[in-house]
């Protein structure tokens, strides 16, 4: 088989795991009467965020080759799933989702390394080889959401199956990958080089402190919609029984996804034209637009166009700030802090945020719970509205950065 079409076959066997259950889980503990503990569980994701790919990633550095670590923690990961599947009780439930994302979530990082370490051996170009391989990953998310959703298991268990049969294919697979042997650790490492830390040294500089708190403010927005998102059109099967987005609902959520593809491909030119700060603060208002115009949306009508436009906006949302944020990282530290600097951006957006995030959007669902399934849905959104709204605010007066010495305007 091609290297190239192996590679492909990587990324969207990775990321179909991830589109079987992420987005629909919210609505199987709906439907499981356990509503309530939908950020609990979500929240798992952002602790192993916060703390596994370090660890991952110095055992993949030091001891065990890439390919076979992706290998073995699918296959555990595989195993996750099946339990989860027969479980009935939330303890059950939440112990195997735990473990699950304990080795699943290192497992996208992990997935890069083997796809750049086998390049780079065979001599490939990363910038012109990977990003088209790497759009499959997104590819993968979409075809699981739409499975899951024609399949009918968005409210059952079968989701998780799905998934784990997944795990198992690329737990095998991944074994039979070119080899991607540890690099040769460097001596006299520090403990915070070994655990990827360098970078905390720069939180001394104001304005990177500055950035890095808000990143974690606006990491506490990325996993709102993931987690309660299909819950929240489940909610409207009454009211609209036959609607496209409540009969498809993961369907009609995947549009989030696509639109997360194409906004990637404008980036350059607003960055060009506006600059890093303005491109964030058009993240903030995404962020502001995602979660009102779900609150005044509904599946019918004029309120059908608002619900699409919602999604449309998590493709500004989610890039602008990611990609752009990388950019700045990119531009506005040392040579020899960047990667770690990377790192340390991702733990505290998907980590730290997203913990943040999915209690509090537990707290407010739940507040505004009349029973099990009766949420006020508008009035968690526009809460979730209000809370961007206000970071945006505070981003626009506290962020500030030196334009003579980072000119993220002229990106080629």
């Amino acid at each position: 088989m091609n290297l190239k079409l192996r590679l492909t076959v990587l990324q969207f066997l990775e990321f179909f795991i991830w589109g079987s259950w992420l987005i629909s889980f919210g609505n199987y503990l709906f439907h499981l009467g356990m509503g309530d503990k939908i950020g609990t569980l979500f929240a798992t994701t952002g602790i192993a965020s916060f703390i596994m790919p370090t660890l991952v990633g110095i055992i993949a550095d030091r001891w065990l080759n890439s390919e076979k670590l992706l290998g073995i923690l699918h296959l555990l990961g595989a195993g996750c799933f099946f339990l989860a599947s027969q479980a009935v009780t939330f303890n059950q439930i939440y112990l195997y989702m735990f473990l699950n994302a304990l080795v699943f979530m290192p497992t996208i990082g992990l997935s890069y390394s083997v796809c750049y370490s086998i390049m780079a051996r065979h001599k490939m170009n990363l910038v012109k080889d990977f990003p088209p391989i790497r759009v499959w990953g997104t590819v993968g998310f979409i075809v699981a959401m739409w499975v899951v959703n024609l399949a009918g298991w968005g409210e059952n268990s079968k989701q998780l199956l799905l998934a784990g049969a997944s795990a198992l294919v690329l737990g095998v697979y991944s074994f039979t990958l070119p080899p991607s042997p540890p690099a040769k650790a460097q001596k006299g490492s520090s403990l915070m080089s070994v655990l990827g830390l360098d970078a905390l040294i720069l939180l001394k500089e104001k304005k990177m402190a500055v950035f890095f708190l808000f990143a974690v403010l606006l990491g506490v927005c990325l996993q709102i919609a993931n987690s309660y998102g299909s819950a929240f059109l489940g909610s409207f099967a009454s009211a609209y029984p036959d609607a496209f987005a409540v009969k498809y609902n993961n369907i009609f959520l995947s549009i989030s996804q696509i639109a997360e593809a194409l906004f990637i491909l404008v980036i350059p030119f607003f960055m060009r034209k506006f600059g890093i700060k303005t491109v964030m603060l058009m993240s903030l208002g995404a962020w502001v637009l995602r979660f009102g115009l779900f609150g005044i949306g509904n599946p019918e009508g004029a309120g059908m166009i608002w619900l699409t436009l919602s999604m449309i906006m998590y493709g500004m949302a989610f890039d602008f700030f990611n990609i752009a944020g990388s950019l700045f990282i990119e531009k506005e530290t040392p040579a020899k802090f960047r990667s770690s600097a990377q790192g340390l951006l991702m733990m505290v957006t998907s980590g730290l945020g997203a913990i943040v995030g999915n209690y509090g959007a537990e707290a407010v669902v739940n507040y505004h719970t009349v029973d099990k399934n009766q949420v006020d849905w508008p009035a968690c959104w526009f809460i979730f509205a209000g809370y961007a709204l206000v970071v945006g605010i505070l981003f626009a007066a506290c962020f500030k950065r030196n334009t003579e010495n980072t000119d993220l305007t002229d990106l080629h």
